[in-house]
């Protein structure tokens, strides 16, 4: 028997935490690290998104060793943000994610609102209790 393939809805978290793009690198990592989220949608003065800032990113702003503490998301952000529709399978989503090589994907719902967020942490967890393996 086939095992159904679930939607991204029943995984993503729900509720994205987002960030204004003059927020400063260091203020967004303090709230990464404060909420325990790997990433943050950036969005415009209307509140629509214009990009992601993620781990990576942060990961990028640290590596440059001297850096300027007012520097800003929307100089690391990134922002050719891959998405998902909310309906997608895992399946669909974890090769989306090995495509193009990324650790989160916004989750949008009609009219391409972000409705949530799906991890690549999201779906080792998952597929971990699904399988029945015994690394969690």
């Amino acid at each position: 028997m086939k095992q159904a393939r679930p939607p991204v809805e029943r995984l993503m978290t729900s509720g994205v935490l987002t960030v204004a793009a003059d927020t400063t690198v260091v203020d967004a990592a303090a709230r990464m690290l404060a909420e325990g989220v790997g990433s943050l949608v950036v969005v415009d003065e209307r509140d629509e998104s214009i990009g992601m800032f993620t781990n990576t990113d942060l990961a990028e702003f640290v590596s440059e060793g001297e850096f300027e503490a007012d520097a800003t998301v929307a100089a690391y952000m990134t922002k050719d943000v891959v998405t998902i529709g909310v309906q997608s399978s895992l399946t669909e989503a974890a090769a989306k994610m090995i495509r193009h090589d990324v650790h989160h994907l916004p989750v949008v719902g009609d009219g391409d609102s972000i409705v949530g967020m799906l991890s690549t942490m999201d779906l080792t967890t998952h597929y971990s209790y699904t399988t029945g393996s015994d690394m969690v």
